[in-house]
């Protein structure tokens, strides 16, 4: 199973963490950890692994292929949720929203870090990827 954003969720300790980014100069938090020429500009942090969904939608149809890596054919696809889950004093973070009942959902809602596999297309391989799920 191929794992995506192996930069951006470090699983050494006892749960997942994102890995994000501290400005030297400005102290502003980032997500995710800039790579590149701008990575001398910040400090590695591990973000905290529990927030407060600030907002949401459910995906009903698949979406565009690429960026999109998951199941793309409509007979296959399965809805799912997605939103920002503001990890308080850090970061506001996009991911997938791991909930059987889309209608719990509500904005404020507590939500922890975890991880998921997505399936691909048929014959391709899985990919294991962070989502956040309520607490």
């Amino acid at each position: 199973m191929a794992r995506v954003f192996d930069s951006v969720l470090d699983e050494s300790g006892k749960s997942p963490r994102l890995i994000g980014g501290r400005s030297r100069t400005s102290g502003a938090i980032v997500f995710p950890l800039p790579e590149g020429s701008e990575a001398d500009l910040f400090d590695r942090i591990l973000l905290r692994p529990d927030g407060k969904l600030w907002s949401f939608t459910i995906q009903r149809f698949p979406p565009k292929h690429p960026p999109y890596l998951g199941v793309t054919d409509p007979a296959r696809f399965s809805p799912f949720a997605v939103g920002y889950v503001e990890l308080e004093n850090e970061v506001i973070v996009e991911s997938r929203l791991l909930i059987d009942d889309f209608a719990e959902l509500h904005i404020g809602m507590p939500m922890t870090l975890t991880t998921t596999t997505i399936e691909t297309e048929e014959g391709a391989r899985s990919i294991r990827t962070f989502a956040f799920e309520p607490v």
